[in-house]
Order: C-alpha cells, then sequence, then structure tokens
C-alpha cells in the first residue's frame, strides 16, 4: 500500500482518475491553447454564410436610419428604445412597460426557436446567426484582406517582425477598431433618433452615456471578434452545453460518414490497395476540413464541443473530393441513426417531423397566436384603480361612508383625449375627482396628453343607512368622447359592519 499514490507515478506524471482517464488526456486539458488560423474556403455553405453575414449586418448597421411615420407627438424612428418616455417601438407596433408579457412572449418564441432549431440541425444557430460567428466571420475576411491567408499567416507569425509587418498587423487592427466602433455606435442609434445622435456624437454634444456605451461596446466587439474569436464558443458560451444533452440520434450535424471515409490514407495507397481489392476509404487524409475549421476542429473525431455546425468543412472536403474524382459529401449534415443505418447495409431515414419538433413548433404556434390576438385586439387606452388601504373607508359626519381609489388613466394614441369617467354598480353613488369640476351635464371629463398615463383621485361617497353588505362590486368605466373607445376596471365599495 502506498502512502502517497502520486509517488507512484513519478514526480512528472499523473495518475489516472476513477473514471479511467490517461495522464495524456488529464495532461491535454492543461495544454496551452494553440492559435487557429482558418484557411479560406469556397462552396455552398460558405455563400450562404456570405449571405447571411450581409444580410444581418445590413440590417444591424442600417435599421437605426429606417423612418416611420406614427403622426405628431410621435418619434418617426422605425425600431427604437425610448427609455426617457419608457416606450419601445418596433415599426406600427409600440410596447408600454405595462405590456411587459410581449417580453416575456418573445424570449419564449426565441428559446422555442433556437430549440427547434437545434432538434432539426444541431448548432445551426452556431454557424450561421449567432453574432459571434458573424462578426468573427467578417475580421477574418480583413485579416485575409491584408496578411494573407493561412499559410502566408503562419510563415509571417514565425518570422521576425519587420517594418512591412508591422504596418499590416497596424492596419488590420485599425480595420478592426473601425468595425468595431461603427459597432458600439451603430447599438446606440437604437436608444435615441439616429440621425440626430450621429450629428450630437460628430460635434462632442451626445450625452456622455452614448460615448461610455460606444467605448464599452467598441472595446467587446474588438476582443471577442478580434483576438478571442473561438475561445467564445469553447470556453464562455453556455449554448455547446446545453445543445449536447439536447440533441438526439435524428438531428442533422455536421458529420464525418466514418462508414464511407475509413481507413483513410493517401489517394495513391489507396489506388493502390482498390486495384488489389483490398479496402481503402474515400478520405484521403489531406487535413483540410481542420485547416478551414474556426475553431480547430477534427470532425473525423466525431462530434465535438468545439464544432459550431458551420459547414465550412463540408465545403472544403467536397472541393478535394471533386479533385480526387470522388463522390462529394463525405462530410456532410447527416444524423447518428443514419451512421448506424448505413453500417447495417439500410438505405438513410430522416426523421425531420416528430415528437419534440412538434412540441416546440406547438408551443411557437400558441404562444405566438396569444401574441398576435393580444396585439391586434388591444386598445389605444387603459384605466387601472387602487383602492386605499389604510384607512378602506371613511365615516362622515353626515353618516355617509367615502371610498378613495387613485384612478390611472393611459392614453396610447399620439394625440390628445378626453374621457368622461362614471362609475356604475352601486345605486345612489356620488362621486367626485381632486381637482376637477363636473360639467353643467354632471359629467367628469379628464384630459390626458398623448402617449401618457394620468392619475387622479376619486372619491365616491354612499349615504345609505340600510346597507348592510360589507363589500360591493363596483365598475369604473372611461369614455372617449371622440372615438367612443371604452375601458372599464373593477374594484370593491367597502362599508362598515352594521
Amino acid at each position: 500500500m502506498v502512502a502517497n499514490p502520486s509517488r507512484a507515478w513519478g514526480r512528472h506524471s499523473v495518475a489516472p482518475d476513477r473514471r479511467g482517464a490517461s495522464a495524456a488526456q488529464v495532461a491535454a486539458l492543461y495544454a496551452s491553447r494553440k492559435q487557429v488560423y482558418p484557411q479560406s474556403v469556397h462552396g455552398t455553405y460558405r455563400r450562404i454564410k456570405w449571405a447571411i453575414l450581409i444580410v444581418a449586418l445590413a440590417i444591424y448597421y442600417l435599421l437605426p436610419f429606417v423612418r416611420w411615420d406614427r403622426g405628431a407627438n410621435a418619434p418617426s424612428q422605425a425600431v427604437l428604445v425610448d427609455l426617457p418616455s419608457h416606450r419601445f417601438y418596433f415599426f406600427f407596433i409600440e410596447i408600454w412597460p405595462q405590456e411587459v408579457y410581449y417580453l416575456t412572449g418573445l424570449l419564449i418564441l426565441a428559446a422555442m426557436t433556437l430549440f427547434l432549431m437545434n432538434s432539426l440541425a444541431g448548432r445551426v444557430w452556431c454557424g450561421y446567426l449567432c453574432p459571434q460567428t458573424v462578426w468573427t466571420d467578417l475580421f477574418y475576411m480583413v485579416e485575409r484582406w491584408v496578411e494573407g491567408d493561412r499559410r502566408e499567416r503562419m510563415m509571417k507569425d514565425r518570422m521576425p517582425f519587420t517594418a512591412r509587418r508591422l504596418g499590416q498587423k497596424a492596419l488590420k487592427h485599425f480595420f478592426w477598431i473601425m468595425i468595431a466602433w461603427w459597432t458600439g455606435g451603430a447599438w446606440v442609434l437604437y436608444f435615441a433618433d439616429a440621425p440626430t445622435l450621429v450629428r450630437q456624437l460628430a460635434t462632442f454634444e451626445a450625452p456622455m452615456i452614448s460615448y461610455i456605451w460606444i467605448g464599452i461596446l467598441t472595446a467587446t466587439t474588438y476582443i471577442f471578434a478580434g483576438h478571442m474569436r473561438e475561445q467564445v464558443c469553447i470556453y464562455m458560451c453556455p449554448w455547446p452545453r446545453i445543445q449536447a444533452a439536447m440533441t438526439d440520434e435524428n438531428a442533422l450535424n455536421v458529420t464525418y460518414r466514418i462508414d464511407r471515409g475509413e481507413p483513410r490514407m493517401s489517394f495513391k495507397k489507396a489506388t493502390q490497395l482498390r486495384e488489389q481489392g483490398e479496402p481503402a476509404g474515400d478520405c484521403v487524409d489531406c487535413d483540410q476540413c481542420v485547416a478551414v475549421c474556426p475553431t480547430g476542429v477534427d470532425i473525423r473525431k466525431g462530434l465535438d464541443l468545439g464544432c459550431i455546425q458551420c459547414g465550412l468543412c463540408i465545403d472544403a472536403c467536397d472541393t478535394v473530393m471533386a479533385k480526387v474524382g470522388r463522390e462529394t459529401r463525405l462530410i456532410a449534415y447527416d444524423t447518428d441513426a443514419n451512421i448506424v443505418r448505413r453500417s447495417q447495409g439500410k438505405p438513410p431515414i430522416y426523421k425531420l417531423i416528430r415528437a419534440r419538433t412538434l412540441l416546440y413548433l406547438g408551443i411557437i404556434a400558441i404562444v405566438g397566436g396569444v401574441m398576435l390576438y393580444t396585439l391586434l385586439t388591444r386598445s389605444a387606452l387603459s384605466v387601472s384603480t387602487i383602492h386605499d388601504r389604510n384607512p378602506l373607508y371613511v365615516e362622515l359626519s353626515d353618516g355617509s361612508v367615502r371610498n378613495s381609489f387613485t384612478l390611472r388613466l393611459v392614453n396610447k394614441a399620439s394625440q390628445d383625449r378626453q374621457f368622461a369617467v362614471s362609475v356604475s354598480g352601486v345605486e345612489g353613488l356620488s362621486i367626485n375627482v381632486v381637482g376637477i369640476d363636473a360639467g353643467p351635464d354632471g359629467k367628469i371629463i379628464i384630459s390626458v396628453g398623448p402617449d401618457q398615463t394620468r392619475e387622479v383621485r376619486l372619491h365616491a361617497s354612499l349615504n345609505d343607512q340600510n346597507d348592510h353588505d360589507h363589500a360591493r362590486d363596483l365598475t369604473f368605466l372611461i369614455k372617449d368622447l371622440q372615438t367612443g373607445d371604452t375601458a372599464q376596471a373593477r374594484d370593491h365599495f367597502m362599508m362598515p359592519e352594521r
């Protein structure tokens, strides 16, 4: 029996852990990170990624400048987060703070859509739509344009610095900082009128908070997309861990078809073995799939936490297969179930419609339908009441009982509105609003400004000595004098127990 087990393995070796990990596997966890030099590639999935990148960046950078006429007294920016007024504008939609349930619905829809994408095609979000992927692709494009492709960059990084090399580095980082700066600048444009804020920023008249946030977002974009790159996907992002627990054997993932590719060997050797009737795989072991991978993953080793499912290895492998005259799609979007089926001599099948995809689609349809219905049927006015709690009622000198309420009227329209206020549910009830006199016809009219709320104090009094009900239902009704639209709220009129 060894008192200290670590000594039995020597000073510089690591003992296997209880799960059987070898010393090399444990040591690999602490190995220094190798810099990834992705090679440029052309093909179907690269074109898809370029198209998504162009569309996504165009929307992000240009959307704040799109105008949308909402009438007088309303902002004309199509998409605007108006923090001072506590509003969110999205084209014809206007969201108030009281309508936080729309934000909840959007978060549910986003989560379910992400789950649906995962059940259909794995980490397709990571490979094509994630902001980290989009901006990193853009930064890689600049890097290749300034410093050259993979081999040239690797060779230059091994050589001592020269004036030309320093100039290239400086130019690259200048473009990176400019992209990061405009990225941060575009973000703050969503929180104020874009043309006005751009002019203020240029003349150094913008609020200091704008410059602070532009600085923060410039730094984070420059660091994440220019320097950390694949490390964000591998170490920082929680989605790979979640996705790995949610995927199943029928989800499409970027897959090396091992049944066709192995045993891998050079093209020349494979040709000789095939002429002799010996087995030889289609993979020529060129490592092009590894060279183009933005995270440095070897897909031939199976699914990996670092694989973002971008499909660039498919394009690289297809290019090589076409050159050597072999069938393409040695690497392709495929399922684990089909790998097993082909090994058993069965044809592949694809089950895109299954229990989990139907569940996600159902949740998306229900939540989306509810949100759409409430959006289409919501009113441009609302009313709510708060009953005074201390005291619930006051007995006046003439024997009547008074209840006091705070009445909040909400006008979501972009023009002034006048509301007639009435209360029903209790016979003989008299009401008055503090600071507002009733008109000649006895109506109480309250004016509310455009896109505003107004709170008033309302007193309701009842003189009924024979009323033995401790609480009676009240209905507060407001009516727009111009359009006839109405809204109501319910509360209780409290009486002393007799």
